[in-house]
């Protein structure tokens, strides 16, 4: 098989994922990643400086999880040392989206906790997002700062820069980041009314006995 044509399905999804974020406004043009592992040591990554809404297959490069890149002809995203450092640490994760939700972003740049609680679906699926300390973008710092906090819970708030979430698959980390963004909205909402019932400790420990 030709280089160019390796794991061709793999990365037709993970562009399709990238246009899916993009379309429903969870990413820039030129912001976010994605990454699938395919076997211990190979991932398939989402390029730097292409455009998100449009992305193909042949532009998703392929690496080692040695930071290797396999498909020299692409630059991958200068993320791609974080997701290395999630993949090492976390073997049960298999995709990482990273992206910059609006309304979920903003919460990494005040001192306000997204509220997971205003809906039994937001807690099942979220439980208790957290935040990490402030790292450049790209930089060896952030990938330790996230890996060191990758076991802890795996929806992580980038303190003032985005969001990374990881599943066993692509579809389970994009729904975290939607549902992520939606409980922020609702966190705003009920923010702004001062009127808020959120589930009572009982009922959250229900959902995270069946859930968690």
């Amino acid at each position: 098989m030709k280089p160019v044509l390796k794991y061709k399905n793999e990365r037709k999804e993970v562009a399709r994922f990238m246009r899916r974020l993009y379309n429903r406004g969870l990413t820039t043009t030129s912001g976010g990643n994605i990454s699938l592992r395919i076997t211990d040591e190979i991932l398939v990554i989402t390029p730097s400086a292409t455009d998100k809404g449009t992305m193909r297959w042949k532009e998703v490069g392929i690496m080692n999880i040695f930071g290797e890149n396999l498909t020299p002809e692409l630059k991958p995203s200068i993320e791609f040392e974080m997701h290395i450092s999630i993949y090492r640490k976390k073997k049960e994760a298999s995709a990482i989206v990273h992206a910059h939700p609006l309304f979920a972003s903003s919460f990494t740049a005040i001192k306000c906790k997204i509220e997971t609680n205003l809906t039994a679906e937001a807690r099942a699926i979220l439980g208790e997002p957290l935040t990490v300390p402030y790292a450049l973008m790209g930089s060896s710092d952030l990938a330790n700062n996230v890996s060191e906090n990758i076991l802890k819970s795996d929806i992580l708030l980038l303190e003032n820069h985005g969001i990374l979430t990881t599943g066993s698959n692509l579809l389970q980390a994009f729904d975290k980041i939607e549902v992520l963004e939606n409980a922020a909205k609702m966190t705003l909402i009920t923010q702004i009314t001062g009127k808020k019932s959120p589930l009572t400790k009982s009922r959250v420990f229900e959902i995270d006995k069946m859930f968690r």
